[in-house]
């Protein structure tokens, strides 16, 4: 690499050198770690020699001023040790007016621009994978620290506990609605890294993180927190987690721009589509992946082993048994197709589940596994689920969309207490428009539902672990936060946290997929104003329904129940100060308004009638 000589340049910039593989090593001889020229080793190189001189090159610098009247003396001399790295040309062998550097990677430095400090995320930072490690050429470390803070008041309907109850002589189904959450999450992640990634794929990757979590809830109500009715109405509880901990090895390169093959093996994020509708989790499993085409088409093909998740952090527990359940994935991806700009995604993914044999509780003493609804058997199941995604833009249109049909076998419906088919299917879209600075969006959903409980096909949708980034994500109250299904199951959820599909399940993390569920429509409106270049505020308003209600209606026992589930308005400010991801404050706050079916399962006095989060989230980060 050479740079043109110029006299806005510092004279340090002469120092920089790289030359033919054949001299490797040569030229780095002269320097120390850190880029600073030790001329004390070139004379000391030459005694050795036994020629009394020193290299013309280090020479003609030794002793040199500034040009221009009052100028001091030069500054050190800036080089640095690179053994990987081209020694310099010999003299007169190019053009004069060309000057060798040592590598790209400290270029930024010794030109004067930066100062490296490893505490300083911001600039060139060894330890942030910048510049690779001092003897090395093409070996990187990233070294990440974050702190994710939640701070998050929130009501929703409690049921009063059977046995005890925090007020004596109430004689409600539903207490006090208020709760209180305190979470607070330390990600130590480090990684390893082989090759010059600026340009190809790394030739391996060894990767970890580590989440520490401090969780505290408050709830008004007994028997939320904990089985055991004598148990407080509040909790703390700490968890250690293992959330990345694999090798990503790359296989080969299959052109000259480097589309290339490539393993992965060990607990690693996965997410199955492009919002998290499916499949989004860190699982231990093995995955081959790579691109064609100059990476205009993609591909994977996956297969995990779930973990044991963490009752009240939803952290990897990796002291505990594997659960038999098992998740095979094959995807590929196309860009540009089937118009410029939108990227298209064909899927299969096959969950097998194996866990009929056993019963599971969670940390706080409620069955997980099965799910405590209808004959109360333990299940399994087959499922594969046959997907279409896309993501990009038709024009000025941006656009999300998702379809996926999924067929298999249920080994027990728990209405029946026969085998019965799965049949059903989920539709996704969110179309948005830009105006300057405002993004303008619609969002419609649908996963179809149960509509006949006691015959022997399962016609409702659900998700293996979903995460869905969609119609506000976690602003959205119904997506955020999770509604008891109280008088007809026990321990079941009409939805689940971070999730918006009502898929009465026990756990989203711990439990198992449920396909007799009423299922979900949502219809909803949003915008995103970047009201400056460090502060987005966003805006969401959806409304709900059931699909079906039959399923509701005979866990119930009632004769009818409507469809309208009620609208979830919500809004968010999300401040940047540093314009990146190291620093993240997000405050948010959302209002649920129930309509008539949400209000004919959860009866409570006039003054519940609305429900609300308020949620405080900030991430730092290194």
């Amino acid at each position: 690499m050479f740079a043109r000589r110029s006299s806005s340049l510092p004279l340090a910039a002469l120092l920089l050198a790289s030359a033919a593989p054949a001299q490797a090593g040569l030229f780095s001889k002269y320097f120390d770690c850190y880029g600073k020229l030790d001329p004390g080793n070139a004379r000391l190189e030459a005694e050795e020699e036994g020629n009394g001189s020193i290299d013309p090159a280090l020479a003609a610098i030794d002793g040199r001023r500034r040009p221009g009247l009052g100028e001091k003396d030069l500054p050190p001399s800036i080089g640095q040790v690179n053994r990987g790295a081209v020694a310099p040309p010999k003299q007169g062998d190019f053009p004069r007016d060309f000057v060798p550097i040592p590598d790209r990677w400290r270029l930024v430095e010794t030109l004067g621009l930066t100062k490296s400090r490893w505490q300083d995320p911001y600039n060139q930072n060894t330890l942030k994978g910048d510049r690779p490690l001092c003897g090395t050429h093409d070996k990187f470390v990233q070294l990440a620290f974050i702190s994710d803070t939640v701070v998050e008041q929130r009501s929703f309907p409690q049921p009063a506990g059977v046995q005890t109850t925090e007020r004596p002589g109430n004689n409600d189904t539903f207490g006090r609605q208020h709760s209180t959450v305190f979470a607070q999450t330390f990600i130590v992640g480090a990684a390893l890294t082989k090759g010059s990634t600026a340009f190809k794929p790394p030739e391996y990757e060894l990767r970890t993180a580590i989440a520490f979590q401090v969780n505290h809830v408050d709830v008004s109500e007994q028997r939320i927190l904990n089985v055991e009715p004598s148990r407080a109405s509040l909790r703390t509880d700490v968890f250690v987690g293992v959330q990345e901990l694999f090798l990503d090895y790359h296989l080969r390169n299959v052109s000259d721009r480097y589309d290339f093959d490539s393993l992965r093996i060990g607990i690693q994020p996965f997410s199955s589509d492009f919002r998290g509708f499916l499949f989004q989790d860190n699982q231990l499993g093995i995955r081959f992946f790579g691109d064609r085409d100059n990476n205009r088409f993609q591909y994977n093909l996956a297969a995990f082993w779930r973990l044991e998740k963490d009752t009240n952090s939803g952290l990897n527990d990796i002291v505990r048994d594997l659960r038999k359940d098992w998740v095979i994935v094959a995807n590929v991806y196309r860009q540009d197709f089937p118009v410029p700009g939108l990227t298209s995604q064909l899927s299969v993914t096959y969950n097998r589940n194996r866990e009929g044999n056993s019963t599971q509780a969670d940390t706080n003493g409620f069955p997980v596994r099965p799910a405590l609804l209808g004959d109360l058997r333990p299940r399994e199941y087959d499922v594969v689920y046959l997907g279409y995604n896309a993501d990009g833009r038709i024009g000025r249109l941006n656009l999300t969309a998702s379809a996926t049909y999924a067929l298999g076998t249920s080994r027990n419906n728990f209405f029946t207490s026969r085998p019965a088919k799965i049949r059903s299917f989920f539709l996704a879209a969110e179309p948005s428009l830009d105006f300057d600075w405002i993004r303008v969006r619609a969002s419609g959903l649908y996963a179809s539902g149960d509509g006949n409980p006691h015959d022997d096909v399962e016609r409702g949708f659900d998700a293996i672990v979903e995460n869905p980034q969609f119609a506000g994500a976690d602003t959205s109250y119904w997506i955020r936060q999770t509604i008891p299904f109280a008088g007809g199951g026990r321990g079941i959820g009409l939805n689940g946290r971070n999730g918006v599909l009502n898929s009465l399940r026990s756990s989203k993390d711990q439990g198992q997929s449920n396909f007799n569920n009423p299922g979900t429509a949502l219809l909803g409106i949003g915008a995103d104003f970047d009201i400056l270049p460090e502060l987005r505020v966003s805006a969401n308003v959806n409304h709900l329904w059931f699909a079906k209600t039959a399923i509701i209606e005979a866990l119930r026992v009632e004769g009818s129940i409507p469809n309208s589930i009620g609208t979830d308005i919500s809004t968010a400010a999300i401040y940047r100060p540093k314009f990146n991801q190291n620093l993240v404050f997000r405050l948010s706050g959302a209002v649920f308004q129930p309509a008539a079916g949400f209000k004919d399962l959860f009866a409570n006095s006039p003054r519940n009638s609305r429900y609300y989060s308020v949620l405080f989230n900030a991430i730092l980060s290194y």
